[in-house]
């Protein structure tokens, strides 16, 4: 057998050659091959993993035309449960039971269903000053979120449907709401 330590492959312009060789082709082509034949079986897997065929989409098709739909709450309170998650979980935390003297619960939170202009205009324009909330006074400062005015129904419907009880926040009585 023969030994190929301390020998290069030297790639010109013209022709290939391994050094040390005259051009032994068998050499480098039995590499190649190996090559090859790793990346044939790297391919196919791929394509077969990656091909769901027709028998997933009819799945899917089945599924969603058995699937129930959700009112336009529950619409708003999902929308809304990905809003509090990104924004709203740092303070009022993930139980919405918020930070005793420094962030007002909204787990439950009676601030929340008795005022619900102010709660409102406290999402959408912020809020700075002195609340009482279920008995405890509050005085901190929540920056304005940046919210549309359909995010802010959809927040204030997550929290209100998840720890409280209330009607439905409208886009329009968010829109009604001014600075």
């Amino acid at each position: 057998m023969k030994s190929y330590r301390n020998k290069k492959l030297i790639i010109t312009s013209n022709f290939i050659q391994l050094q040390g060789y005259f051009t032994d082709w068998f050499v480098f082509l039995s590499h190649i091959k190996e090559i090859m034949k790793y990346l044939f079986i790297l391919a196919a897997a791929f394509f077969f993993s990656s091909c769901g065929g027709t028998k997933k989409k009819e799945d899917t098709g089945t599924y969603a035309a058995n699937a129930v739909q959700k009112t336009p709450l529950e619409q708003s309170v999902s929308r809304g449960k990905e809003i509090y998650g990104e924004l709203c979980v740092t303070c009022h935390l993930p139980n919405g039971k918020g930070v005793p003297g420094a962030f007002p619960p909204l787990h439950p939170s009676d601030w929340l269903v008795n005022k619900r202009k102010e709660s409102i205009h406290a999402v959408k324009y912020g809020l700075k000053g002195e609340i009482l909330v279920n008995g405890m006074s509050y005085n901190n400062v929540m920056l304005p979120l940046g919210l549309s005015d359909q995010e802010v129904a959809d927040v204030m419907n997550y929290t209100i449907q998840k720890w409280n009880t209330g009607a439905m926040v409208t886009e329009e009585e968010v829109k009604a709401v001014k600075k």
